[in-house]
Parts: C-alpha cells; structure tokens; sequence
C-alpha cells in the first residue's frame, strides 16, 4: 500500500451495523486492511452490548463509539463517564444538548481517562443528521433557516464548549473548516461513491469531493458492509479517497 493509500486508510471509519459481535468482528477482520476505524453505532451497541467495543479493541482495532448522547447535564456527563471505561477511540453527544451539556461530558471523559491512566477519547459532537434535508428541517422539524446555518451554529457551540469536532454533512465540512481552523475534527457520514446509491441519506457526497473540502473522517457503511464483496467496495472507497493511486 502506498503513503497515500496508508493515509487515506487512516481516515475512513467503517460502520458496523449488524446486530451481533461475531459478526462485526468478522466484518472488522476481513476489512481492517482497507480501514482505520470501525463505527459502533446503536444497533450493534444495543443488540450486542458494551462488551463489543473491548473485542474490537481487543483486536487491535480502532473505535467510534457513536451513541449520541443527548440528555440533562449531569446524566450525560455520567454516561460519558461509563463509556469511557469501554476504550473507544471517539464517543459523541448531540449539540443539541447545549453548552453545558457538551462541556460537561468532555470534563467527564478527560476525569475518567485520567483515573483510568488511558488515553481520553476524541469527544465530538453530532450537528445535523444526513438523513434530514431542508423540507424535513423546515416543515416536519419546525426549524426556521438554512440546514447549514444551524449546522455552523453547533459546530461554533461544540468548539466553545472545548469538544475535539463535530460530526456533519460532508456538504459543511467547507464552511466548518473555515470558521473552526484546521485543528477542529470534521467527522461525515453521508458519503456515497460514485457506484453507490444513497439511501435514505439526502445531503451527500463522494469521498474524494469530502476530502477536498476537509473531512478530517469519512464514515461509510452499507456502500461497503452491504456489498457482494465487502472487501472490494473497501478498495474501491479508498482508489476514490486517493484519486485512483
């Protein structure tokens, strides 16, 4: 593998989601030469439990740990401090939590890393889902505005509250990397190569017009995990990431 295919690799989060531990490990060993990351999301977390995240780490693997968090202060900020113990690499809470709430659960993680004396997790935090274009946002959400408006207004809100980045539309990554510098992560779901559909996912792009404006991640899933061969669709994501090289 080449410098720049090692480091495109680096940079590509592949979601697991399945509904067993066997089969996310079997899915994270066939793929783990073509990804740097693997996604533990609700379905997998809540079908297969905490103890996925130490087998996959266990391996040697890389880990995102995307539940979300969204609740009062204290709560999240307490569950912070139990997935800590976990290992993962990267946990999430949703900015819509507000400012105290996001700066409560990175001062928990950072505590309980500490204690533990193990590295502290990446704290990001979700903005706007992929899945919600601007009719959904309006009508059905009552939000009032551009998507990309509320989107900057979080990743603005995540980084005052002391967060690493956020997780966002590849379609912001331009604008968060222009208002948050070069140091703020930029995680993006809704990535879909050029021989992929896209799903119920609405503001999307390939990986290499993500890379071009920033991503600092690209998190792809079914395009991959769904395939006839997994492993292809790996190699084919990364020949997109690295322009073919």
């Amino acid at each position: 593998m080449t410098a720049k295919a090692e480091e495109a690799r680096k940079r590509l989060i592949v979601a697991l989601d399945v509904d067993t531990a066997e089969q996310a490990e079997s899915l994270a060993r066939q793929l783990s030469p073509w990804a740097g990351m693997f996604k533990v999301g609700m379905q997998l977390f809540y079908s297969a439990g905490p103890d996925v995240v130490k087998r996959l780490k266990d391996q040697g693997l890389k880990v995102f740990l995307d539940l979300k968090l969204h609740d009062i202060p204290n709560t999240v900020a307490q569950a912070a401090r139990a997935l800590t113990g976990l290992g993962a690499d990267i946990l999430n809470v949703h900015a819509a939590g507000g400012l105290s709430m996001m700066r409560a659960a990175g001062q928990a993680v950072a505590e309980r890393a500490a204690q533990l004396r193990i590295p502290a997790p990446m704290v990001i935090a979700v903005t706007v889902l992929t899945s919600i274009d601007q009719t959904v946002f309006n009508r059905e959400m009552g939000q009032p505005g551009e998507v990309q408006e509320r989107v900057m207004a979080w990743a603005r809100l995540t980084q005052e509250a002391g967060l690493a980045g956020v997780v966002a539309s590849p379609r912001e990554t331009g604008l968060i990397r222009e208002a948050c510098g070069p140091d703020f992560a930029v995680v993006t779901p809704g990535i879909r190569p050029a021989w992929s559909l896209s799903g119920d996912q609405r503001r999307v792009l390939s990986p290499a017009e993500a890379l071009a404006l920033g991503s600092s991640y690209l998190v792809v899933g079914r395009p991959i995990t769904a395939a006839a061969n997994p492993e292809e669709a790996a190699r084919k994501v990364l020949a997109e990431m690295t322009g073919g090289c």
